[in-house]
């Protein structure tokens, strides 16, 4: 009966999974604005500039979109990991509970 413990485990960590898979797409979106956002903002400034390269370096509006790009970069590879991480406690439930299994059913044909 282990196994099924087990199996539940996975079953939870697979929930887990798609939820932390689910955050990383809305991170990947949210990153895609701003970045679109940035490329906007630093299009508009070059327009009202004469079509000059404009300096935004000093720009907060600017400088907070980049912030907010860093931190989205860092918070999706920290999802990636803990996906990984899930993927490996999933596979590792797996495989114990195939091997509960199997032990189980020696057993039982040992005992009869």
């Amino acid at each position: 009966m282990t196994f099924l413990a087990l199996d539940s485990q996975r079953s939870l960590f697979m929930l887990q999974k798609s939820q932390v898979t689910f955050e990383m797409t809305l991170i990947m979106n949210q990153a895609n604005w701003v970045m679109k956002e940035m490329d906007a903002y630093q299009a508009e400034a070059e327009e009202l500039n004469g079509g000059q390269t404009v300096d935004l370096d000093n720009d907060p509006y600017y400088l907070s979109l980049q912030q907010e790009e860093e931190y989205l970069t860092v918070r999706q590879a920290s999802l990636e990991e803990q996906i990984t991480l899930l993927d490996n406690s999933i596979s590792s439930m797996k495989t114990m509970a195939q091997n509960n299994i199997k032990t189980s059913c020696g057993l039982n044909l040992i005992g009869s």
